[in-house]
């Protein structure tokens, strides 16, 4: 039985075909860690460990790929407003480093507890922001 998803801009279900015979990759935005999880958060997470479990049952090589976003993250939708990692790490008198640390270690405790597979590659914000920079 081969997968089908539906397509919302065709208005139809439609069968899978990955770019790439056999494997998948995919992307899945991962958490700020300027605090806890919650559940809304958490329902992201489940969601794609479903995607990537579900695959794999289907025989397929799957490369799901993750960020931490631990650096520079408004408290305004608009790009405005104080830096959550910022005004956290002032507010518990710890670095932005050790703030997003300390929540990075909670939240995969938490996907540990909801028995959420670890993403095949989980990249910091931090470690590429030279890449950023280039795009």
């Amino acid at each position: 039985m081969g997968l089908r998803l539906y397509n919302t801009l065709g208005r139809s279900l439609q069968a899978f075909e990955p770019i790439t015979p056999g494997a998948v990759g995919f992307y899945g935005c991962g958490p700020t860690v300027y605090n806890y999880a919650h559940i809304g958060n958490l329902r992201a997470y489940v969601f794609d460990d479903v995607v990537a479990r579900s695959l794999r049952y289907l025989g397929y090589e799957v490369k799901h790929v993750m960020n931490i976003t631990d650096v520079g993250h408004l408290t305004g939708d608009d790009d405005s407003g104080e830096d959550k990692m910022v005004k956290t790490a002032a507010q518990r008198n710890k670095s932005v480093l050790e703030v997003a640390q300390f929540y990075t270690d909670a939240f995969f405790a938490d996907t540990e507890r909801l028995n959420i597979e670890r993403p095949t590659v989980v990249c910091k914000a931090t470690d590429h922001i030279a890449d950023m920079i280039a795009l």
